[in-house]
């Protein structure tokens, strides 16, 4: 299997509150589980989605180009990494979601203020930099390979 990585962000056309994220999570999820991909999505309150997609190559790519992209719920689809890897970097989570802030997404992206009215990054991280940093922010979460978010569990939803 050639393990394949695209991490990308959106932004929301409309508000997305609990009910469309659980449902997202769920659908998302279920699909993940049944083509063997990882990953992470994190949501801000303003309808911003920074994604990261793990697994096979024809899985992966097939999900965001052809599964993502047509998706009429938001616009501004943006790759910001995507390519062979060597291991997964979320290997116990389908789909792990978390609430994140428009300053943490800035700084996770490497983004300066005047970036922020598109919400495309100018310099985002090389791909190890930036799943470091994914990483270290999950963590400040609860511990455990699959760490329930506040989220998850006002949803009622498990990763």
């Amino acid at each position: 299997m050639d393990l394949y990585h695209l991490i990308y962000q959106s932004q929301s056309l409309a508000p997305f509150g609990p009910g469309e994220l659980e449902a997202l999570l769920h659908r998302g999820r279920t699909h993940n589980r049944a083509h063997n991909i990882t990953g992470l999505l994190l949501h801000t309150a303003d309808g911003r989605f920074l994604q990261v997609l793990e697994g096979p190559k024809t899985a992966v790519r097939h999900l965001f180009y052809h599964v993502i992209l047509s998706d009429t719920r938001h616009f501004h689809c943006q790759v910001i990494s995507a390519g062979l890897c060597f291991q997964r970097s979320f290997t116990d989570w389908s789909m792990g979601c978390r609430i994140a802030q428009l300053e943490d997404l800035q700084q996770l992206l490497g983004e300066g203020p005047a970036t922020l009215s598109l919400g495309l990054p100018t310099r985002p991280y090389p791909r190890p930099q930036l799943l470091t940093l994914l990483q270290d922010f999950v963590s400040q979460g609860e511990a455990g390979p699959e760490p329930p978010h506040l989220l998850d569990s006002q949803l009622g939803v498990r990763i």
